[in-house]
């Protein structure tokens, strides 16, 4: 993953926005989020457009579009395939967040649609599951519009707005003390990102735990 965020580091111009719309489109369609979130590379792109190695507009658009795109693709997939999609090598590990997507789908209807789409392994497979759960597809769609046109702008601008906040500090304090501030912010999104992760394995180890006990009582 490192490899590929310095890589996304050294693009400029229309690359910047063919890479980052494939891998936000490559996220939804075919589970490449597992890989690399597609937010991620969103920020960075930002980044770069605060650098002026691309435009922040053309940027969101590519951004929005590949969303919604990406999304749609992911939905056909559900639809014509099904369970059959949920047995495939990624997913096969992930069966008790599959299921709280599906819970999320029963309870919220098409705004699950909406909701998954600002978090990273719903976001992945949220369209394949309302394709599989035969969700109408015009109401799938608006959904995926609103949801992708939120993220997309609001991802684009949260890595532009970061880094020209980086370069006024750099400018301001100097190059040492602006690093200091990113490493900073940096561990404490990673402290962030694994407290989340550690409570999702709780709630699975919890649920498997009272599996176990269910099958054990006579």
């Amino acid at each position: 993953m490192h490899a590929i965020t310095d890589w996304l580091a050294g693009l400029s111009g229309p690359v910047v926005y063919a890479v980052v719309a494939a891998l936000v489109f490559c996220e939804d369609a075919l589970f490449f989020g597992f890989v690399l979130p597609g937010e991620t590379a969103v920020v960075l792109g930002g980044v770069l457009a605060s650098q002026h190695h691309a435009s922040v507009y053309w940027l969101a658009l590519a951004v929005v579009l590949a969303a919604i795109a990406g999304d749609s693709v992911g939905y056909e997939v559900g639809h014509h395939f099904g369970p059959r999609i949920l047995a495939t090598r990624p997913l096969h590990r992930h069966q008790d967040r599959i299921a709280d997507a599906q819970v999320l789908i029963r309870r919220r209807g098409p705004a699950a649609v909406f909701l998954g789409r600002f978090i990273a392994f719903f976001r992945a497979t949220m369209p394949a599951l309302a394709g599989a759960s035969h969700m109408r597809y015009r109401t799938f769609l608006l959904f995926n519009a609103l949801g992708g046109l939120a993220w997309g702008v609001g991802f684009t601008l949260l890595g532009y707005f970061a880094g020209s906040a980086y370069t006024r500090v750099e400018h301001t304090v100097g190059r040492a003390l602006a690093l200091a501030l990113a490493a900073v912010v940096i561990a404490a999104l990673t402290a962030w990102h694994l407290r989340r992760r550690r409570a999702h394995q709780e709630v699975g180890d919890s649920r498997q735990s009272a599996a176990g006990d269910r099958r054990d009582t006579p």
